[in-house]
């Protein structure tokens, strides 16, 4: 399993965690828009008390880039007043560019434990906003929340990325039918069925058309149970010509998968191919080595550290 944690940078801000409760004569906060800012409920205040600290405490106007950490206080709830907070209070954030909803460690709740709920009228309150990052998908055999987007149209979104154990195939779709004209960043982590991650190849047939998204430059169709499928299907897809990086990382791709990338169009265009935690043959291995260091792509081919596993016991990197 691949370690959930928050990232040091963040739209190329590095991440500061709001320290709340601020007791008097503690030094003074960095400017606005000189960090990623991190909300994380600590100590007894709830989420919609650290909201309104950073309200008073923060100049809302210059803030760039905002990082939701966990929301809650005891037990586990649904990310859907913190979406209701960002909604609401939206155009006090005129400068905001970037928005990562669920920075939450593996230590500090499972991926797949996470409480989600619709997250379109984010998008739909932050018109400038070019940045969208979104882990977690609730499990619905626990009857939890699960994550939820509808098709929408945004002109500015350029990065777009869900970190997901169990994607619903509805929320590809969802992808897939929304106008993100200037989308050049694709980041899609599948999951496993286990955890409600039902989408399917014929989900991402407007996105691998090259149709959905004419911007596209950087797609990642990952941490798939049916890595060989998507394989199978990008070595056709006309997007890839456009690509300048691909990633199949974090599934179970295996040498059938690779037969298919070997057999399909040219990667040579790429400057970075991934495909770390795979299950390929030394044989294949070496054969995409060696085509990747002729063409000078960077690939990372990080084997799964028991990939010996039989075919029905191998797994995805990210799931619970």
């Amino acid at each position: 399993m691949t370690d959930i944690s928050h990232p040091e940078t963040f739209h190329d801000l590095p991440v500061y965690t709001l320290p709340l409760p601020r007791p008097a004569g503690t030094r003074a906060l960095p400017p606005a828009d000189s960090v990623a800012w991190r909300l994380d409920c600590q100590y007894e205040l709830t989420f919609e008390e650290i909201w309104q600290d950073f309200l008073a405490e923060v100049d809302a106007a210059r803030v760039r880039a905002l990082l939701i950490g966990p929301w809650w206080k005891g037990e586990y709830v649904s990310l859907g007043p913190v979406v209701d907070s960002i909604v609401s209070d939206a155009d006090r954030f005129p400068s905001l560019r970037a928005l990562f909803l669920a920075d939450v460690e593996s230590e500090q709740c499972e991926l797949s434990w996470l409480e989600m709920c619709d997250i379109t009228p984010v998008l739909e309150a932050l018109p400038l906003l070019e940045e969208l990052g979104v882990r977690g998908c609730g499990d619905p055999v626990a009857g939890q929340e699960h994550l939820r987007l509808r098709p929408v149209r945004h002109e500015a979104l350029r990065s777009l990325r869900f970190e997901s154990g169990g994607l619903p195939g509805h929320v590809v779709r969802a992808v897939a039918a929304s106008g993100l004209p200037a989308l050049e960043h694709l980041e899609l982590w599948f999951g496993s069925a286990w955890y409600g991650g039902d989408a399917t190849v014929a989900d991402l047939s407007p996105v691998l058309s090259g149709a959905a998204f004419p911007g596209l430059r950087r797609l990642g169709l990952q941490n798939s149970e049916i890595q060989d499928e998507i394989a199978t299907a990008v070595a056709s897809a006309p997007v890839v010509a456009r690509l300048d990086s691909l990633s199949l990382a974090m599934g179970t791709l295996s040498d059938a998968g690779a037969q298919a990338l070997l057999d399909g169009q040219p990667l040579t265009h790429l400057s970075s191919l991934d495909l770390h935690h795979h299950y390929l043959s030394e044989p294949f291995v070496s054969r995409i080595g060696d085509l990747c260091a002729r063409a000078g792509v960077r690939v990372d081919l990080t084997r799964v550290d028991d990939r010996e596993l039989e075919e029905d016991t191998r797994y995805v990197a990210v799931s619970e």
